[in-house]
């Protein structure tokens, strides 16, 4: 007599097939998210940022500083002001920030502001001690990612900006130069002239007698 062998059922839909396969469904899911992710990254990479040229107007902004009061770069019109963007874990920052230090004692009397804007992820505290250690002379404010933004985006660290009495950026540096290339670009910045405002026009205002 014949013997019969039963047949294996067919796997069900709902179980995934032996073997160690992957659910075809599965990997479609992975793929569209992967995708989103990578545009995601590059249009937050390739987003527009301003370009900072000289004679343009500085952006102004308002942060705090590390004893709690706020402070705006507009607080500084008349005056010329270096703004220097710097981390604690930047290693050229703590070449520059002695001369910092001694440039503002140099010509602070003859208009010069210098304010420190920290761009990294330490905590107020250890951003203070740091401050206090290198004999930092000047403000210090914490910064944020949309100043960061506001300058196209600080893409190295130290940026340094030389803005003139007038608010217009007369210069930049990007990474790392002397201290007399700094030196330079102060005087410049102290050899600009503040913005006149409008005079009121005494004709304009009829008193009746």
């Amino acid at each position: 007599m014949e013997t019969l062998t039963p047949s294996t059922p067919p796997p069900s839909p709902l179980e995934p097939p032996k073997g160690g396969g992957r659910n075809p469904l599965a990997l479609v899911v992975v793929a569209v998210v992967a995708a989103g992710m990578l545009y995601l990254g590059l249009h937050m990479t390739h987003r527009p940022r301003p370009h900072l040229t000289q004679a343009t107007l500085a952006p102004d902004f308002t942060l705090q500083s590390l004893d709690g009061k706020s402070m705006s770069l507009s607080d500084l019109r008349g005056k010329a002001v270096l703004l220097n963007f710097w981390a604690t874990w930047c290693t050229p920052c703590k070449i520059e920030m002695p001369w910092f230090v001694e440039l503002q004692n140099e010509y602070g009397a003859k208009g010069l502001q210098i304010v420190g804007v920290a761009m990294d992820d330490a905590s107020k505290e250890d951003i203070a001690k740091f401050a206090k250690d290198m004999g930092v002379n000047y403000p210090i404010l914490i910064g944020k990612e949309a100043v960061g933004d506001q300058y196209g985006g600080v893409p190295a660290l130290p940026e340094t900006f030389f803005i003139g009495r007038d608010g217009k950026i007369v210069d930049k540096i990007l990474g790392l130069k002397g201290k007399g290339d700094i030196e330079e670009d102060i005087q410049k910045a102290l050899d600009t002239q503040p913005a006149q405002m409008p005079a009121a026009s005494a004709s304009a205002v009829s008193v009746p007698k």
